[in-house]
């Protein structure tokens, strides 16, 4: 019996050493999760029970299971290596054949999927609609789009304007005073805004500011030098037209009134509005059109924070929503997995999100080489969701998960390995020795 008990501790130390031994082979697998040799005792018993004095029969292997600890994060400077910062796993499907991972170690095959390193199988995660918007729940394969950007035409210019309320009342009712764009007299400051047509082509918005009376100020504005015709019907070269800016005694607007282009009263709004401007240029007084069209809700200037207060009229830096086309220049990944293409005209879109499963029971997972794992009854189905939702983790890009291999504590074991090992060897070569005395008696 000696020979069968010390023959079960020679097969368990030999099964700790294979543990750690592949341990420390994947000292430096990047998701790599280390694994521990779980042993059990072995008792004989019958069916009335083992009894009270049953000497037991050896150790058995019970099971070899996963340590799914934090690896170490470390940045490595490809914007595609993605490494999980808490729980959660990479889906990759390979024709249907789907596993997880923790080795973000992504590539990009020649039809622009993201991969793992043998191009084998593609990330999984979720798409996006035409406006750039996740669309959540329907996992797909993540692709790199590098089409380039769609312009889009401006519909909204928003500033915070400042008009110096001491500034030289301009008298626009003689002839030395009426507004001329070419003659600094006529106006007190002038403000440039780039805007943009349904083409990207880029136009110049110049608001003129002309102080006309106390708390009482005119803006002409004028695209690409000429006034926009308001009713659309003839985009030809026009008398500017003027809106009057009224503040009260404290220099908050108070109402912005601009002639009303078809007649009848004015329009009273803490807004202008551009509903007539057809892209262009004009020559030797003659307009021609670019073939582009300016957005069709019109360009709507917000004046809502002008202010009239004892300060130097000036203005901050505006926003518009207009852009040219874009060429992708790079990508960029941020910690709930969505990828963002960044374009050459300082725009950026959404082209998809990782998702990250789940499991009930990650030690139930059965890995399959690769650093990867399959889905078991054991494990339970997966749950799938975007990163930093619910008790997922982030995604670090830029970096990837190292081994969770405690290199000390593996060559500790390896130690004890090798004593465990040679203690059951004596076991049976004491046993041996006891034989061949039994039979020198003999």
């Amino acid at each position: 019996m000696s020979f069968n008990i010390g023959l079960s501790g020679l097969y368990a130390a030999n099964k700790q050493l294979d543990v750690t031994g592949n341990n420390i082979a994947n000292v430096a697998t990047a998701g790599f999760k280390s694994s521990r040799a779980e042993f059990e005792d072995v008792y004989s018993a019958t069916r009335l029970g083992s009894g009270s004095k049953v000497i037991g029969n050896g150790v058995r292997l019970a099971n070899v299971s996963q340590q799914f600890t934090q690896g170490d994060i470390n940045n490595t400077g490809n914007v595609l290596d993605m490494g999980i910062n808490g729980s959660g796993f990479f889906t990759m499907n390979n024709s249907g054949s789907v596993s997880y991972t923790r080795a973000g170690t992504f590539k990009v095959d020649n039809a622009g999927y993201i991969t793992n390193t043998d191009y084998t199988s593609r990330l999984q995660g979720y798409g996006v609609d035409a406006n750039g918007k996740i669309i959540n729940g329907v996992l797909t394969d993540l692709k790199i789009d590098t089409s380039n950007l769609a312009p889009k035409s401006t519909s909204a210019v928003t500033s915070s304007i400042n008009l110096n309320s001491t500034a030289t009342v301009i008298d626009d009712t003689v002839p030395a005073g009426k507004f001329d764009p070419a003659n600094t007299a006529t106006y007190t400051k002038s403000f440039s805004t780039p805007i943009y047509d349904s083409q990207g082509n880029q136009h110049t918005m110049d608001q003129y500011m002309v102080k006309t009376g106390a708390n009482t100020w005119k803006v002409y504005t004028l695209v690409d030098g000429r006034n926009p015709d308001a009713t659309g019907s003839d985009p030809k070269v026009t008398a500017p037209v003027a809106s009057t800016l009224s503040f009260d005694a404290t220099g908050k607007l108070t109402q912005v009134s601009t002639p009303n282009p078809a007649g009848g009263a004015p329009i009273i709004s803490s807004d202008l509005k551009l509903t007539g401007w057809v892209p262009g240029t004009v020559t030797n007084g003659t307009f021609t059109p670019n073939g582009a069209a300016a957005n069709p809700a019109g360009v709507t200037i917000s004046m809502a924070k002008t202010t009239q207060y004892n300060a130097d009229t000036s203005r901050t830096i505006p926003t518009q929503d207009g852009y040219a086309t874009g060429q992708i220049t790079n990508l960029t990944i941020d910690g709930t997995g969505t990828l963002f293409a960044n374009f050459s005209n300082n725009q950026s879109k959404a082209i998809g999100q990782v998702a990250l499963a789940s499991f009930t029971n990650e030690q139930g997972l059965q890995a399959i080489g690769g650093t990867s794992w399959k889905e078991t009854f054991a494990s339970g189905i997966p749950g799938y969701d975007a990163p930093e939702t619910g008790t997922l983790g982030s995604v670090v890009s830029n970096s990837l998960e190292e081994s969770n291999v405690n290199l000390t504590n593996e060559l500790v074991d390896l130690i004890k390995g090798q004593s465990n090992y040679q203690a059951n060897a004596k076991t049976i070569s004491t046993q041996s020795t006891i034989m061949q005395t039994i039979i020198q008696m003999t």
